[in-house]
């Protein structure tokens, strides 16, 4: 069973930093895109930032220039490096992995159980 493990979440101060970081264990052959969401309670879970297998990224205009979204491919894992944090960056962050082969069975998608991130003002 493919599972997805996150680390790195907890208290910043605003102007700070935190890097988040998704492991994907399972017996896992191929992951094609690998993402980071973040959801506050009572709204919708958002895309906060996205990257291919070859490497292509994208991220919400919210947090453009301030995190930055890597991958490990040989450890199947992805990051997500935030800086100069703010307030509202407050969320669950969850990790999610697409189109996951492993174990002779392909998963459509794979979500980890999230870490929270709290940035004070």
């Amino acid at each position: 069973q493919v599972q997805l493990v996150e680390s790195g979440g907890g208290l910043v101060q605003a102007g700070g930093s935190l890097r988040l970081s998704c492991a994907a264990s399972g017996s896992i052959f191929a992951i094609n895109a690998m993402g980071w969401y973040r959801q506050v309670l009572g709204k919708r879970r958002e895309l906060v930032a996205h990257i291919t297998s070859g490497g292509s990224t994208n991220y919400v205009d919210s947090v453009k220039g301030r995190f930055t979204i890597s991958r490990d491919n040989a450890k199947n894992t992805v990051y997500l490096q935030m800086s100069a944090m703010k307030p509202e960056d407050t969320a669950v962050y969850y990790c999610n992995a697409e189109s996951v082969v492993a174990a002779g069975r392909w998963n459509r998608e794979v979500w980890g159980q999230g870490t929270l991130v709290t940035v004070s003002s």
